[in-house]
């Protein structure tokens, strides 16, 4: 039986949807690029309090883990676009909602903070796996608690992590499809737009889909070249 569809995929060399399709792209790499560079920073800060020895710093990491990571992406992004703006002064929230990019910085903030929270667990788990032993030397050289992480216990513990850190870097890049929910005409965005326009879903989606598959195999073997580059014979068991 003949399908009753007829494609069409030069509607997406055409323009809009060509500029449409450019632009969303540009949007999602950048906005992608930019909350993993902040959940990478604080993620990092995060798990390593988790593993202090102060219990009050312990208790702060596991409570910024707990309150980002188990509310929904959405809802967060909502709370930051709709909410969090109300109580800001009258000044505040008034120049706030002049600029431009506001729904870019919006989603910014809302994904760079959730994915902090489960990079943070990566990295607390990435610190645990070090020998208590590689603490016990660190300390006993001379090295303050700060020292002892910046120049022995990360730098080890980040070629462990290599494999858990890309997997959540895909997350990132997948997440900010949801950007589009609160305005970011990311590439989602784009593949909607064009559907709307031309009633083509099937090719509109589909570069959608193409994008992000491309974007996280070149993800997958950047990291698994790292990971090779940087791996600590004996340090990962290999079968």
């Amino acid at each position: 039986m003949p399908l009753n569809y007829e494609f069409k995929w030069s509607i997406l060399w055409a323009d809009p949807a060509r500029v449409w399709i450019v632009e969303g792209l540009i949007t999602t790499i950048v906005l992608s690029m930019l909350a993993w560079i902040l959940a990478l920073t604080i993620g990092l800060t995060i798990g390593t309090l988790r593993v202090s020895r102060s219990r009050t710093l312990r208790l702060a990491g596991g409570a910024y883990v707990e309150v980002f990571r188990n509310v929904p992406l959405l809802l967060q992004l909502f709370i930051w676009y709709f909410a969090v703006p109300l109580l800001l002064p009258r000044e505040w929230m008034l120049a706030w909602n002049r600029l431009d990019s506001v729904q870019f910085l919006t989603a910014l903030v809302g994904l760079s903070l959730y994915m902090a929270a489960r990079v943070a667990e990566q990295i607390r788990s990435g610190l645990e796996s070090i020998p208590k032993g590689q603490f016990e030397a660190a300390r006993a050289s001379g090295l303050s608690e700060f020292q002892m992480y910046q120049y022995v216990i990360v730098p080890y513990a980040f070629r462990v992590m290599i494999p858990a850190i890309s997997s959540e870097f895909m997350t990132t890049f997948k997440n900010s499809a949801l950007a589009l929910t609160i305005g970011v005409a990311e590439i989602t965005y784009a593949a909607r737009s064009i559907e709307a326009w031309s009633f083509r879903g099937i090719e509109a989606f589909a570069v959608a889909s193409a994008t992000y598959m491309a974007t996280t195999a070149a993800v997958v073997l950047g990291m698994a070249w790292l990971e090779r580059r940087l791996r600590v014979p004996g340090l990962i068991a290999r079968r």
